[in-house]
C-alpha cells in the first residue's frame, strides 16, 4: 500500500509594512521557525487591504489567508486598523455564505518586537487549515495548476 502524502496548506500573509511584516522578518533574523506554507504579501497598512485580494488568493488556490497589523491604537495612519477590523468581520460572514469555513481567515495584530508571536501564529494556522483539509472551492485552481474537477449534483427532469 502507497504512503499517502501529508496535505501542506498554501496561506498567503497580508502584512503591514510598519509592524507585522518586520515582526516578519525580525522571526528570521533571530532564527525562530515556522512552516514554509505561508507567502508574505506586504502592504502600507493593513487597512488597505481592499476585500477582494483575500477573494482572489483564495480563489487563485491558496487554502487560507493571514491579514496582520499594527495593535489597535498603534496604527501608523491613525484608525486604518480599525477599518481592516470591520472589513475583516465582514469578510468571513461573506465568505461563510460562499461556503468557506471562517477559519480559513484570520486577523493578527503583531508589532514590529513581535516576532515570536507572529511565527507562533503562523505555525497555529498552518495546522488549522491543515486540519480543515484543502479548500475545494469550485472554480479554483490549485498550486500545482491543476483545475479540480467538481460534481455538482445535478436535478433530474421528471419526463
Amino acid at each position: 500500500m502507497a504512503e499517502q502524502k501529508q496535505f501542506e496548506p498554501l496561506i498567503i500573509g497580508f502584512t503591514c509594512n510598519w509592524c507585522s511584516y518586520r515582526a516578519a522578518d525580525l522571526a528570521g533574523m533571530s532564527r525562530v521557525k515556522y512552516p514554509p506554507n505561508v507567502r508574505l504579501i506586504r502592504l502600507m497598512c493593513s487597512g488597505r487591504l481592499d476585500p477582494t485580494f483575500v477573494i482572489k488568493a483564495l480563489k487563485g488556490g491558496a487554502d487560507g489567508v493571514l491579514i496582520t497589523g499594527c495593535h489597535p491604537g498603534e496604527c501608523h495612519y491613525l484608525e486604518q486598523n480599525y477599518k481592516a477590523y470591520r472589513r475583516y468581520v465582514l469578510l468571513r460572514r461573506t465568505l461563510k455564505q460562499f461556503g468557506v469555513e471562517p477559519d480559513r481567515v484570520k486577523l493578527v495584530w503583531a508589532s514590529a518586537a513581535e516576532g515570536v508571536h507572529l511565527a507562533e501564529t503562523i505555525t497555529k494556522m498552518v495546522e488549522e487549515v491543515r486540519a480543515l483539509g484543502p479548500l475545494n472551492w469550485p472554480g479554483v485552481v490549485a498550486p500545482n495548476g491543476d483545475h479540480p474537477i467538481h460534481h455538482e449534483a445535478k436535478e433530474e427532469v421528471p419526463a
